[in-house]
């Protein structure tokens, strides 16, 4: 019995004959179909504008493609993996580390004409994407993560500034960024200067 031939690769079976994939760029993607499927330009262009993000879906449907592949670069996939999933097509975000150590690939073939390939045949393994809602509170505790981080790096601004005008601030008051702390600072920014006023500003605990 002959072995079921798939192109140039008779010893891989086809396993998704709809898939699709894309070369994630920053103004432009380069989106590869099944030759047999659009067999005119199996391989366009497409720019990063919404509208054009949608052109690129429909022609995905078109070209009747159920799943499509893309490398996971920077972050200009989001929004063509986000658009896509909402048009009902099956997105997997590849790795282009693993892409690229699979072996037999021509050197005439586009990188996105390759992924399509190893998609095709079952070769990829897509990375973790969290549900929406998973995603954005990963999104907050990320943004509370750097926001801490900056203002670790303001309070050691203001103390520095602090002790070039020799105000040691930071030895009478266990946190210049406490309540105490703030009203002193307010009142030396808006002009106060003598000790005993400065003293009051203290909280009553």
């Amino acid at each position: 019995m002959r072995k079921p031939t798939t192109g140039d690769h008779p010893d891989l079976k086809m396993v998704n004959p709809r898939a699709a994939a894309i070369d994630i760029g920053s103004t432009m993607h380069m989106a590869a179909v099944n030759p047999e499927a659009c067999g005119d330009m199996p391989v366009r262009a497409f720019g990063t504008f919404t509208q054009d993000l949608h052109a690129l879906a429909d022609w995905f449907t078109d070209c009747g493609v159920t799943s499509v592949a893309m490398e996971s670069t920077g972050v200009y996939w989001i929004p063509a993996f986000e658009i896509l999933e909402a048009r009902g097509f099956e997105v997997i975000l590849v790795n282009a580390r693993y892409a690229k150590n699979v072996p037999g690939r021509k050197t005439d073939v586009s990188d996105a004409g390759w992924l399509r390939q190893l998609h095709s045949y079952g070769l990829l393994r897509g990375s973790f994407r969290p549900e929406a809602e998973i995603a954005m509170l990963r999104a907050y505790m990320r943004q509370r993560e750097r926001l801490t981080e900056y203002a670790a790096a303001h309070i050691q601004h203001m103390q520095k500034a602090l002790m070039e005008m020799n105000l040691q601030l930071h030895h009478v008051v266990s946190d210049i960024t406490g309540t105490t702390g703030m009203k002193i600072i307010r009142a030396i920014v808006a002009g106060e200067r003598d000790p005993d006023v400065l003293a009051a500003c203290r909280d009553v605990r």
